[in-house]
Protein backbone atom coordinates (compact mmCIF):
# COMPACT_ATOMS: atom_id res chain seq x y z
CA UNK A 1 0.00 0.00 0.00
CA UNK A 2 2.73 2.23 0.81
CA UNK A 3 4.72 1.44 -2.08
CA UNK A 4 1.18 2.63 -4.21
CA UNK A 5 0.94 6.15 -2.25
CA UNK A 6 4.54 6.69 -2.99
CA UNK A 7 3.94 5.75 -6.80
CA UNK A 8 0.98 8.21 -6.89
CA UNK A 9 2.68 11.25 -5.05
CA UNK A 10 5.94 10.92 -7.48
CA UNK A 11 3.44 10.89 -11.21
CA UNK A 12 1.14 13.59 -9.90
CA UNK A 13 -1.89 14.31 -11.44
CA UNK A 14 -1.83 12.72 -15.48
CA UNK A 15 -5.72 13.86 -16.31
CA UNK A 16 -6.16 16.42 -19.07
CA UNK A 17 -7.29 19.60 -18.24
CA UNK A 18 -11.33 20.63 -18.62
CA UNK A 19 -11.87 22.03 -22.22
CA UNK A 20 -12.78 25.59 -22.71
CA UNK A 21 -16.61 26.41 -22.81
CA UNK A 22 -17.62 26.92 -26.50
CA UNK A 23 -20.40 29.82 -26.34
CA UNK A 24 -21.92 28.95 -30.00
CA UNK A 25 -23.46 25.64 -28.20
CA UNK A 26 -25.71 27.80 -25.45
CA UNK A 27 -28.99 27.20 -25.99
CA UNK A 28 -31.03 28.05 -23.06
CA UNK A 29 -31.23 31.81 -23.49
CA UNK A 30 -34.06 32.58 -25.24
CA UNK A 31 -35.49 28.95 -25.81
CA UNK A 32 -38.36 29.18 -23.54
CA UNK A 33 -39.67 32.45 -24.66
CA UNK A 34 -39.07 30.53 -28.87
CA UNK A 35 -40.65 27.48 -27.81
CA UNK A 36 -43.31 29.38 -26.44
CA UNK A 37 -43.73 31.97 -29.68
CA UNK A 38 -44.00 29.42 -32.13
CA UNK A 39 -45.72 26.31 -30.25
CA UNK A 40 -47.85 27.81 -27.46
CA UNK A 41 -46.46 25.43 -25.40
CA UNK A 42 -43.79 23.31 -24.48
CA UNK A 43 -42.40 20.98 -27.00
CA UNK A 44 -43.59 17.61 -26.38
CA UNK A 45 -41.70 14.07 -27.71
CA UNK A 46 -42.65 10.97 -28.64
CA UNK A 47 -39.56 8.76 -28.95
CA UNK A 48 -40.27 5.73 -30.84
CA UNK A 49 -37.78 2.73 -31.51
CA UNK A 50 -38.19 1.42 -35.00
CA UNK A 51 -35.46 -1.16 -34.70
CA UNK A 52 -32.30 0.30 -33.03
CA UNK A 53 -29.40 -0.87 -31.26
CA UNK A 54 -30.20 1.49 -28.50
CA UNK A 55 -27.17 3.46 -28.84
CA UNK A 56 -29.50 6.19 -29.58
CA UNK A 57 -31.17 5.64 -27.41
CA UNK A 58 -28.79 6.04 -24.56
CA UNK A 59 -27.89 9.16 -26.19
CA UNK A 60 -31.47 10.23 -25.70
CA UNK A 61 -31.68 9.38 -22.31
CA UNK A 62 -28.62 11.84 -21.06
CA UNK A 63 -30.38 14.48 -22.75
CA UNK A 64 -32.64 14.11 -19.37
CA UNK A 65 -29.97 14.38 -16.97
CA UNK A 66 -28.21 17.69 -15.76
CA UNK A 67 -26.14 18.26 -17.84
CA UNK A 68 -28.42 18.97 -20.65
CA UNK A 69 -31.65 19.37 -19.14
CA UNK A 70 -34.27 19.28 -21.59
CA UNK A 71 -37.05 19.50 -19.11
CA UNK A 72 -35.55 22.75 -17.84
CA UNK A 73 -35.34 24.28 -21.65
CA UNK A 74 -39.27 23.93 -22.08
CA UNK A 75 -38.73 20.46 -24.33
CA UNK A 76 -40.19 17.11 -22.49
CA UNK A 77 -41.14 13.14 -23.72
CA UNK A 78 -44.59 12.23 -23.52
CA UNK A 79 -45.86 8.78 -23.90
CA UNK A 80 -48.84 9.27 -26.69
CA UNK A 81 -48.53 10.50 -29.81
CA UNK A 82 -51.60 12.23 -29.59
CA UNK A 83 -50.14 14.72 -27.28
CA UNK A 84 -46.62 15.28 -29.06
CA UNK A 85 -45.33 17.73 -31.41
CA UNK A 86 -42.40 16.32 -32.50
CA UNK A 87 -41.41 12.25 -33.30
CA UNK A 88 -38.17 10.86 -32.57
CA UNK A 89 -37.45 8.08 -34.22
CA UNK A 90 -34.55 5.89 -33.81
CA UNK A 91 -32.82 2.76 -35.98
CA UNK A 92 -33.47 1.15 -39.44
CA UNK A 93 -37.24 0.67 -39.69
CA UNK A 94 -37.99 -3.04 -39.08
CA UNK A 95 -40.69 -4.72 -41.37
CA UNK A 96 -42.38 -5.37 -37.99
CA UNK A 97 -42.30 -1.66 -37.16
CA UNK A 98 -43.48 -0.23 -40.64
CA UNK A 99 -47.07 -0.64 -39.49
CA UNK A 100 -46.70 0.83 -35.87
CA UNK A 101 -44.56 3.53 -36.94
CA UNK A 102 -47.48 4.89 -40.03
CA UNK A 103 -49.71 4.41 -36.75
CA UNK A 104 -48.16 6.44 -34.71
CA UNK A 105 -46.97 9.48 -37.18
CA UNK A 106 -50.53 9.25 -38.08
CA UNK A 107 -51.87 9.92 -35.05
CA UNK A 108 -49.58 12.53 -34.20
CA UNK A 109 -51.68 16.17 -34.34
CA UNK A 110 -50.72 18.30 -37.48
CA UNK A 111 -48.29 20.03 -38.27
CA UNK A 112 -45.66 17.59 -36.94
CA UNK A 113 -42.08 16.71 -37.18
CA UNK A 114 -40.27 13.99 -37.60
CA UNK A 115 -36.29 13.94 -36.76
CA UNK A 116 -34.73 10.90 -37.95
CA UNK A 117 -31.93 9.95 -35.54
CA UNK A 118 -28.70 7.78 -36.09
CA UNK A 119 -26.98 6.38 -39.35
CA UNK A 120 -29.61 3.91 -39.15
CA UNK A 121 -32.22 6.10 -39.04
CA UNK A 122 -30.80 8.64 -42.03
CA UNK A 123 -29.71 6.02 -44.20
CA UNK A 124 -30.38 2.55 -42.72
CA UNK A 125 -26.80 2.37 -41.69
CA UNK A 126 -25.43 -1.67 -42.29
CA UNK A 127 -28.65 -2.65 -42.54
CA UNK A 128 -29.63 -1.44 -45.07
CA UNK A 129 -32.81 -2.38 -47.41
CA UNK A 130 -33.29 -5.56 -46.64
CA UNK A 131 -35.98 -8.67 -46.20
CA UNK A 132 -36.49 -7.58 -42.34
CA UNK A 133 -35.62 -3.99 -43.01
CA UNK A 134 -37.36 -1.05 -44.50
CA UNK A 135 -34.43 1.00 -44.34
CA UNK A 136 -34.07 4.53 -43.47
CA UNK A 137 -36.98 6.26 -41.85
CA UNK A 138 -37.61 8.45 -44.90
CA UNK A 139 -38.56 5.53 -46.81
CA UNK A 140 -41.92 5.07 -44.33
CA UNK A 141 -42.70 8.16 -43.14
CA UNK A 142 -41.75 11.61 -44.23
CA UNK A 143 -38.66 12.96 -42.29
CA UNK A 144 -38.02 16.76 -41.28
CA UNK A 145 -34.24 16.81 -40.07
CA UNK A 146 -31.98 14.01 -39.78
CA UNK A 147 -29.28 13.46 -37.43
CA UNK A 148 -26.36 11.45 -38.34
CA UNK A 149 -24.02 9.76 -35.97
CA UNK A 150 -23.20 6.38 -34.73
CA UNK A 151 -24.85 7.45 -32.37
CA UNK A 152 -25.33 11.15 -31.97
CA UNK A 153 -24.20 12.86 -29.12
CA UNK A 154 -26.97 14.46 -27.01
CA UNK A 155 -25.60 17.97 -28.11
CA UNK A 156 -26.40 16.69 -31.65
CA UNK A 157 -29.30 15.51 -31.39
CA UNK A 158 -30.62 18.58 -29.26
CA UNK A 159 -29.09 20.40 -31.98
CA UNK A 160 -31.53 18.71 -34.09
CA UNK A 161 -34.60 19.02 -32.71
CA UNK A 162 -33.65 22.94 -32.49
CA UNK A 163 -33.35 22.55 -36.43
CA UNK A 164 -36.98 21.58 -36.62
CA UNK A 165 -37.92 23.58 -34.19
CA UNK A 166 -36.69 26.58 -36.69
CA UNK A 167 -38.65 25.81 -39.73
CA UNK A 168 -41.74 24.78 -37.58
CA UNK A 169 -43.04 28.31 -38.43
CA UNK A 170 -42.93 26.99 -42.18
CA UNK A 171 -45.59 24.58 -41.41
CA UNK A 172 -47.60 26.35 -38.80
CA UNK A 173 -49.29 29.17 -40.05
CA UNK A 174 -49.52 32.46 -37.71
CA UNK A 175 -46.15 31.58 -36.26
CA UNK A 176 -43.42 33.48 -35.47
CA UNK A 177 -40.46 33.53 -37.94
CA UNK A 178 -37.38 31.46 -36.37
CA UNK A 179 -33.72 32.78 -36.67
CA UNK A 180 -30.75 31.07 -35.91
CA UNK A 181 -30.09 33.66 -33.37
CA UNK A 182 -33.45 32.87 -31.47
CA UNK A 183 -32.13 28.87 -31.12
CA UNK A 184 -28.76 29.44 -30.98
CA UNK A 185 -27.91 26.28 -33.59
CA UNK A 186 -27.45 25.72 -37.34
CA UNK A 187 -28.91 23.02 -39.33
CA UNK A 188 -26.99 19.78 -39.12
Amino acid sequence: MLKTLRQIASVGIVTEPPPRADASLRVREGLQEHLRAVLGRALCIRHIDAGSCNGCELEIHALSNPIYNLEGLGIRFVASPRHADLLLVTGPVSKHMAIALRRTYEATPDPKLVVALGDCGCTGGIFGESYASCGRVSNVIPVDVAVPGCPPTPTRILEGILAAIAHVSVKRPGAVPATADQSGTTEP
